[in-house]
């Protein structure tokens, strides 16, 4: 069982939004020189040939606007610098990318962002 800090922790990083959480994982890995990111097994494909890098730039795609267009719309303008027409216009005609080629730190803080207003985001 772990201590009542580490507990008291856990329950302080639960209450955190994503944005946030993004903000703290950044923070620690900077402070402590490590990295996040899950460790990748590369497995022996057909022919013996090591499997392919991770990726590392990802399409943003608005799958879905979800119930509150409007602050989709707020986000969709925030984060291409459109206006809010253009804005509208790109939300009105999802499914459609945002971001094509983005790092998968910028993709997700996006993705986290447009969830956070309502809409449904696919990396691909």
């Amino acid at each position: 069982m772990a201590s009542e800090k580490i507990l008291a922790m856990i329950e302080e990083i639960k209450a955190l939004t994503v944005l946030e959480l993004n903000e703290l994982v950044k923070a620690l890995e900077e402070e402590f020189g490590v990295s996040a990111a899950a460790a990748v097994v590369a497995a022996p494909a057909a022919g013996g040939e090591a499997a392919a890098a991770e990726k590392d730039s990802f399409d943003v795609v608005l799958a879905e606007i979800g119930e509150n267009k409007m602050a989709v719309i707020k986000a969709v303008k925030e984060i291409t610098g459109l206006g809010l027409k253009e804005s509208k216009e790109l939300v009105e005609s999802a499914p459609k990318a945002l971001k094509e080629g983005a790092a998968k730190a910028e993709a997700e803080e996006i993705k986290a962002k447009l969830e956070e207003a309502g809409a449904k985001v696919e990396l691909k």
